[in-house]
Order: structure tokens, then C-alpha cells, then sequence
């Protein structure tokens, strides 16, 4: 048995407390497709069509969308290789521009940007879960976020008890969500920049210098071929009113051209739903847990359970945020009201690379494009997101760079992370992973 020197003892290797590297190509390709295949093909197109006005447009619209999302699969894959970190857009900031443009993604991070896109999978997995049993009335909204909840709470549980759950899950739910979508191309806004999610968990990957790459472009490659290929099928069933009419796309499509099964297609959506949220959960919390470790962050972020080997606090801290969001928030707007920062904060990480140069200048004049035009198309939206993200500047003032918290607030404030600490069975984690 492999044995690890830990303060001039030697231990067991399987009874150090530290993320272990159990991601192949198969959980890593899976957890990107299941974190950008969401909720959002099977509702998408209406937004699409709508703004681009007609069905040859809204195609151009998603072959393009794929095309800057690969792009950003580039950027983000040589970033990957690069810094051996886990973490994503925070490593990146932390390393390129420093500390300040780091934690200010950090704090929106967990603060709007993270909850409100698991909101918005989950609002659109109890949909598709209850929705099949009011038709054609409308399910009771209560009903949808209660479903909603129980949800999303599945996700949290099995993320706070194994990392090797996680990975069989994902690999689950990805190939049932992959299958909906070849019903759909077989009958005949890329919604989620989900390339980078690989690269908040690069020090649990295994050969992440081969991996991380294969997997991001591999899968965005396959995406992007599927979501033009599913959009197409669409329109040979259904005419643009037709689907500008209907709030649920899929299920539409499903009644009309795949009768015999069009009952399964609720939940095969649900499912795409659940393993998205189930991506996203395992992926983001590694960012605060690397943020946690360089001390933008409380030190109980940065623990780990001692048998469960998951960062346990790092992943049930984003759970009453939605929550939350959940119980209040709307579909669209959550969305709206993060994608700001989100790209951002995506352009500015990319401006952070040197080679190949023309890649990641061109993909973050892109982005910088889409942070101008939801300024242009929302303002008031677009504003409230990058007022929240500005109130990230003064806590790391006050907070990090030079801490002005009475000493009261400190000595309470450690007290709590201490009884949390005995209550979460948490503890740092024992040798490096980087």
C-alpha cells in the first residue's frame, strides 16, 4: 500500500484526508455535457426564435453559438493545462490579474451567479415533472417549487456523500439525456458556458493535462452538432408560430412525432434537468474551496469530510441561496440577471492568455459583445447585476486585503466556524493536490 509522510509520520495514502483524482475521460466528458445539455434546448428555441425572426436565423444562431463556444473550449483547455489548480475563472483571475478581480468573482459567484443558474435548472426539472400531469391546465406554481426543491436536495446529498457517486451518476444521467436528444434528431444560446466546468476540479481529474482537453473539446464539439441537429428537428414538425406558441418545446414536439413514447419525454427532460444540476453542484463548489485555501475565504470552505472525502461545507453552502431564489425568483430573470457578470468576468479570464493569441482575443471581444448588448437590451437587469458584483470590491477591502472587522466579530465568527467544524466532521485537507 502507497504511504504519504505527513508532519514526519508515515500514513496510509487511503487514510489521507484529500481530494483524490478519480475523474476519467468519461465522468470529465460527462459532467461538461451534462452542464451545458440543461433544461435550455428543450426550452431555448422559442427565446431564440423569437429574437432572431425567422427559422433559418435561429440555426445560423445556434451553429454560431457553438462555434464561440468553442472558442471558449480552446481558451479554457490550454488554461487547464496550464494551471494545475482546481478553482476555474478564480485560479485563472488570481493568477493573471490578481487577487482583487479573483475574489470579486468568487463573492457573485456564490453570491448570484452560481445559485441562480441551479435555480433555473431546477425550476425547469419540477416543470417537466408536474406539467405532464396537470395538461392542458397550468400546474400549481407552489407545486412546481416544492417538487423543485426535493430536487435539488437529492443533487446536494449525493454531492456531500461520494465523489465516486457523483461521477457514476453524471455518467447516468448524461447518457439518458444524450438519448432524448437523438429521439428527437432521429424522427425527423447554447444555454450554459458549460466548457470551463471541468476546470474547477482539475486537481480531482486524472491526468488532467490529457484529459482536461480532450474532454472539453470532444464535448463541445458533440453539443454543438446535437443542439443544431435537435433545433432542425423541430422545425419539421413544428411551424415558427407553432413553436413560438408552445412554453415547452420538447413535450410539443414529442405529442406530434413521437407519439408512442411522447409520455417518456417529460422525464427524459427532468433527467437532463437533474444532471445538470448534479454537474454543476459537484464542479463550482471546488472554487470556493480553492478560494477558501488562499484565504479569500473562510477556512471552513477549504475542509473536507473525513470519511466522505467531499468538500462538504463548500457544497451545502450554495443550498439555501437556492433555496431561496427558488421560492422567489423567475425563470428568465435569473438568468438575465447573471449572465452580466458571468461573461464578464468569462472575458476578462480569457484576456489573461497569451498563446494562441488570436483565440482568446477574439472569443473575449465576443464576450465583451454580449456584456454590451444585455446592457443595451436590459438596462435596469443588466445595472442591478453589475451593482451587486461592485459591492464584491469593498468586502475584500474590509475584509481581505486589510481586515478592519472588530475584534468581537472575529472571535464570534470563529467560534461558529469551530462548532460547524465538529458538526460537519470537517477537517483541511492533509497534503497538497496540485
Amino acid at each position: 500500500m502507497p504511504w504519504q509522510r505527513i508532519d514526519n509520520e508515515e500514513v496510509a495514502v487511503e487514510e489521507v484526508v484529500c481530494l483524490r483524482r478519480k475523474i476519467g475521460i468519461v465522468p470529465a466528458t460527462s459532467f461538461i455535457m451534462g452542464s451545458v445539455i440543461g433544461s435550455g434546448i428543450f426550452i431555448a428555441p422559442k427565446g431564440v426564435l423569437l429574437n432572431s425572426g425567422s427559422a433559418g436565423l435561429s440555426l445560423l444562431v445556434w451553429a454560431l453559438c457553438g462555434f464561440v463556444s468553442l472558442l471558449g473550449a480552446l481558451c479554457y483547455a490550454e488554461l487547464g493545462t496550464t494551471f494545475t489548480k482546481s478553482g476555474g475563472h478564480y485560479t485563472y483571475l488570481l493568477e493573471t490579474l490578481g487577487p482583487l478581480p479573483a475574489f470579486v468573482r468568487l463573492w457573485i459567484e456564490f453570491l448570484f451567479i452560481r445559485p441562480a443558474g441551479l435555480s433555473y435548472g431546477t425550476l425547469a426539472f419540477a416543470r417537466y415533472v408536474v406539467e405532464p400531469f396537470f395538461t392542458p391546465c397550468d400546474a400549481p406554481p407552489m407545486l412546481i417549487k416544492l417538487v423543485g426543491i426535493v430536487g435539488v436536495t437529492l443533487v446536494v446529498a449525493i454531492n456531500c456523500w461520494s465523489v465516486t457517486l457523483v461521477s457514476r451518476t453524471q455518467v447516468v444521467l448524461t447518457v439518458i439525456k444524450v438519448v432524448a436528444l437523438a429521439l428527437i434528431i432521429g424522427r425527423q444560446n447554447i444555454s450554459s458556458s458549460g466548457w470551463f466546468y471541468l476546470n474547477f476540479v482539475t486537481e480531482e481529474v486524472i491526468n488532467p493535462n490529457r484529459t482536461v482537453p480532450v474532454a472539453i473539446i470532444c464535448s463541445m464539439v458533440m453539443v454543438t452538432v446535437l443542439y443544431v441537429l435537435v433545433n432542425v428537428a423541430y422545425f419539421t414538425v413544428m411551424t415558427p408560430a407553432e413553436l413560438l406558441a408552445s412554453d415547452a418545446v420538447a413535450i410539443t414536439f414529442s405529442n406530434r412525432a413521437l407519439q408512442g413514447i411522447s409520455a417518456a419525454m417529460p422525464v427524459l427532460v427532468a433527467v437532463s434537468c437533474l444532471g445538470t444540476l448534479n454537474s454543476v453542484l459537484f464542479t463550482t463548489p471546488r472554487m470556493l474551496f480553492v478560494g477558501a485555501r488562499e484565504g479569500h475565504w473562510p477556512v471552513l470552505f477549504s475542509m473536507i469530510h473525513t470519511r466522505r472525502r467531499t468538500p462538504l461545507p463548500a457544497v451545502l453552502i450554495m443550498y439555501p441561496m437556492v433555496l431561496l431564489m427558488v421560492s422567489n425568483g423567475n425563470i428568465f430573470q435569473l438568468i438575465n440577471f447573471a449572465a452580466f457578470s458571468g461573461w464578464f468576468f468569462i472575458a476578462l479570464t480569457t484576456l489573461g492568455m497569451i498563446v494562441p493569441l488570436v483565440v482568446p482575443v477574439t472569443f473575449s471581444l465576443v464576450c465583451f459583445f454580449i456584456v454590451g448588448l444585455s446592457l443595451y437590451s436590459d438596462p435596469w437587469t443588466t445595472g442591478g447585476s453589475c451593482l451587486l458584483t461592485l459591492t464584491g470590491v469593498p468586502v475584500y477591502c474590509l475584509t481581505i486585503h486589510r481586515s478592519c472587522l472588530p475584534a468581537c466579530w472575529t472571535r464570534v465568527f470563529n467560534y461558529i466556524s469551530n462548532q460547524l467544524q465538529i458538526l460537519l466532521m470537517v477537517i483541511p485537507q492533509e497534503v497538497q493536490t496540485l
